[in-house]
Formats: C-alpha cells, sequence, structure tokens
C-alpha cells in the first residue's frame, strides 16, 4: 500500500505540475523577472538614451523575460517590454522617452503615417475618394445617432443683455438643441457694416474657464470687429450648462453625440439669422473645440471655411469620451482625425499646430496626406498649415493672428483699418468681459425656461 500510495502521489504531482495547474510557476521560471526599475536602467544603459517615468507609481511593477523582448532600437524594445503591461511610451526628443499609461486614444507617430499610407492607397481618384467620403460621412452620422436630428429652423429661445463696445455688440443667448436642453452662448454681431455678414461658430475646447477665457473672448470680439458674426457656446459639463447637468457629465460617451447636435443646431440658428451670408459660414476652435470643427464641417456642407486648431493628428485622437467614446473613429474600418479633416475638402482649411503636443508633426505627417486629398480636387493650394514649434497647447496670439489673416482672405474682408503699423491685426479695441456678463441665466436654476430638463437621465431620454 505505501509504494502505490508513493506512486500515485507521484503521478498526481507530474500531471498536475506538466499541465500546468499547479497554483505556482517553478522557481525557475522566476528568474527571468526583474523589478521595473532596473529593467528601465538596463534599457538606459543599452541604448543610450534616458527613460522617464513615475518611479514611486511604479515601483512594486515586475517585468517578466524582459531581456528576452530588447531589440536593436530603443522603440522596438520599448515596444516589446511594455506590451503585456498597462504601459506606453512617447518619443520626447532623439534621446529621451517617456513611459505613461496606456491611453487608447494615442498611438506612435509612425502608426499614424502608416495609416494614412493605407487609407491613401485606398483612393487614388476623386470617385474613389468621394465614396469613401460619403460613406464615412453615413456612418458617423450613424454612429453618433444623429439620424434623429431633423434640419429645422431655430431662434434664439433667450437672448438679453446686449452691450455695445467699439465695433460690435454682445449679446448672450440661449437656443434650445434637444426638447428641455439649452445652449447658452454669445453673440458678436458687428456694428457700422451694410449688407449681408459672413459668420464663424466658436466652440471652446477643454481649457480652464470655458468660453469666458480672455484668448476666446478676444478671437470672437476681434471677428465681430473685422465684420464677422461670431458665436460662442458652453462644452457639456462647462459654463452654463451644469444648471441642467453635472460637470463629471462631460466624461461620457453619449456627450460625443451631444456636443455635436448643439454644434448642428447652433449652426442651424446661425444660418438663419437674415444678416447672415450663408455662403460665408466659417468654424474654429482650438483642442476639443478643434475636434468639434472638424466634424462638423466633415457633416454638413453650410461649413464654408475651417480653421482647426492644436488638434489633428493621425495618433491622436482626442483625450475624453466627448470625442473618441462614440466609436465614429471606427467607421469604415477605422479612420482617423485627419481623414476626416480631409473631408472638409475642397473647402478652405488652416490647421495650426505647435511643437508641443500631439500636433507637432503635423507637417511631416499629415500635412502631405491632406494635400493629396485636396489635389484630387485640383484645389491643393486650398488647405494650409502654420505650424508654431515654439508654442504650446493653446489658442494663443500667433495663432489668433494666423486665423484672422485666413478669414480676411478668404471670406473678402477689408483688412487695413484693424492692423498695426507693423501689418499685425490689433485687438486693441476688444474687450475681455468679466464672466458673470457672458451669463444667459446669471448661473441660477430658477431663470431656466419652464420646460428645461435637469439631469442626464432626463437629457438621455429628450435623445429617445
Amino acid at each position: 500500500m505505501e509504494r502505490l500510495y508513493f506512486f500515485l502521489t507521484t503521478l498526481l504531482c507530474m500531471l498536475f505540475n506538466g499541465y500546468g495547474l499547479a497554483q505556482e510557476r517553478p522557481v525557475w521560471e522566476n528568474d527571468f523577472r526583474e523589478r521595473f526599475s532596473k529593467v528601465v536602467d538596463d534599457i538606459e544603459k543599452r541604448h543610450h538614451i534616458t527613460i522617464q517615468y513615475d518611479s514611486a507609481k511604479l515601483a512594486q511593477l515586475w517585468v517578466a523575460f524582459a531581456q528576452w523582448q530588447y531589440r536593436t532600437t530603443p522603440a522596438q524594445t520599448l515596444t516589446n517590454v511594455l506590451a503585456p503591461l498597462p504601459l506606453t511610451y512617447r518619443q520626447l526628443d532623439d534621446s529621451t522617452y517617456r513611459i505613461t499609461s496606456y491611453e487608447y486614444f494615442r498611438k506612435h507617430p509612425e502608426e499614424g503615417a502608416q495609416e494614412l499610407a493605407r487609407l491613401m492607397a485606398s483612393y487614388r481618384t476623386l470617385s474613389q475618394w468621394k465614396s469613401r467620403s460619403g460613406d464615412l460621412s453615413s456612418c458617423i452620422r450613424e454612429t453618433l445617432g444623429l439620424q434623429r436630428i431633423h434640419r429645422t429652423p431655430v431662434t434664439a429661445a433667450v437672448k438679453n443683455s446686449k452691450r455695445q463696445y467699439d465695433g460690435y455688440t454682445v449679446e448672450n443667448i440661449a437656443i434650445e438643441t434637444l426638447p428641455g436642453f439649452y445652449l447658452a452662448g454669445s453673440l458678436y454681431v458687428p456694428t457700422g457694416h451694410s449688407g449681408k455678414l459672413p459668420a464663424m461658430l466658436c466652440p471652446n475646447g477643454h481649457f480652464v474657464s470655458g468660453r469666458y477665457r480672455p484668448d476666446h473672448q478676444l478671437r470672437c470680439a476681434m471677428l465681430a470687429r473685422m465684420g464677422v458674426i461670431a458665436v460662442s457656446y458652453d462644452l457639456v459639463g462647462y459654463g452654463e450648462s451644469i444648471l441642467q447637468l453635472e460637470e463629471s457629465d462631460h466624461r461620457r460617451s453619449l456627450t460625443a453625440t451631444i456636443q455635436t447636435i448643439n454644434n448642428l443646431r447652433m449652426l442651424d440658428f446661425i444660418y438663419g439669422l437674415a444678416a447672415v451670408d450663408t455662403s460665408r459660414i466659417g468654424i474654429t476652435g482650438a483642442s476639443g473645440g478643434g475636434s468639434q470643427s472638424i466634424l462638423v464641417t466633415a457633416l454638413d456642407d453650410r461649413i464654408k471655411l475651417s480653421v482647426p486648431v492644436v488638434m489633428v493628428s493621425s495618433y491622436f485622437s482626442g483625450g475624453c469620451p466627448c470625442e473618441t467614446g462614440a466609436g465614429h473613429h471606427f467607421c469604415g474600418g477605422g479612420t482617423n482625425n485627419v481623414e476626416i479633416a480631409a473631408m472638409a475638402a475642397p473647402r478652405p482649411q488652416l490647421l495650426i499646430s505647435d511643437g508641443n503636443d500631439w500636433t507637432a508633426d503635423f507637417p511631416a505627417i499629415d500635412l502631405p496626406y491632406l494635400k493629396q486629398v485636396y489635389s484630387l480636387y485640383n484645389q491643393e493650394d486650398l488647405i494650409q498649415n502654420v505650424h508654431l514649434p515654439n508654442d504650446k497647447h493653446d489658442y494663443g496670439p500667433a495663432k489668433r493672428q494666423a486665423m484672422y489673416a485666413f478669414v480676411a482672405e478668404h471670406f473678402s474682408l477689408e483688412t487695413p483699418p484693424f492692423k498695426d503699423p507693423s501689418g499685425h491685426f490689433s485687438e486693441e479695441g476688444c474687450v475681455v468681459e468679466e464672466e458673470a456678463k457672458l451669463y444667459t441665466f446669471e448661473m441660477d436654476s430658477q431663470k431656466l425656461p419652464a420646460n428645461a430638463l435637469h439631469g442626464f437621465a432626463q437629457l438621455q431620454e429628450a435623445l429617445r
């Protein structure tokens, strides 16, 4: 019996270990595990590079079989080593890399370049591109649920507190974009002009203070002084939208649909103004406002000119569910923001990029692709890029100067009265108002219309 017991025990141990059913790995496998910090040090020495990472956050992390994953270049090595982990990397310069948490909305620049090459190879003729663009437009509309929204006239549900400044007025407005949901904004209207005027939609991005911040007010006021009706309006979860929703609602997937509807309904409102020349309507926004600008332009041909700022990239889709959560980037077997921007062709488009965010590679990777699409229409000159390598992620003075010049050129505006002796557009006559002056409802929910909905659940119901 003792021999039989020993035989069965030995056989069971062999079976459990042989088929991987033992609860712990054999000891010898652990020889190929190294602390993350040691692996990073080793990669730095091997490739003669510097790697930045949060050592405190990753102190307890171990890497299995790290040395087996080393390759001949730093990028290949980091890609292999980090692949099993919820981590990725960014290359900051020739010898510096940063390890960060994996972000679904961010790829490596070389991936963006490869994707654009694949896309361009699929449409070599104008008819092929139009077919692709049409398919994308239909899919994006369906994915966002826009088929439930019909193009009907929109009038301002609320108008109040008109202020007069040098060459323009500012009036606070609100329009009802969905039953019971009110989009608050400010309408900047030129004074002293005759005839119909061009207009610009100015959605704001993910910046502190939203549309109330100085640079946003300056660009709207300057456009108005130049003779352009400009309208700014809140992001969902920003500004006066928090009278109906929570700030946290901004980072919901459904917000991608709501914000697109808001933009399209504001376009309906502007399109219906008697003073507006409907052949000269444009849109401009930075960061998340740039995401809205390319999407609205792609979906609605009433937009005749677009200036997306510090946003468009083939390897970055937008770091907020309000930009990526709906899944429209999966349309057509996969698309990206550069292809969506290309859907503006052949309408004039200026893309402004800088050297300190995901648009740093725009001139080298993304612009050639856009030039190729516009060349299918023989309109390559209508796609332009202003790249500011020393600028940061904002809608700063140099970016505004480029936008003013582009709008003036394509909307045939008389600009000499608004330029200083150096030839720059002067914002000197533009007024930056206190935030409270721009409130339509005075940040008081009691001043909302009687049918105003409250809470995200009610907003969801309004979309059914």
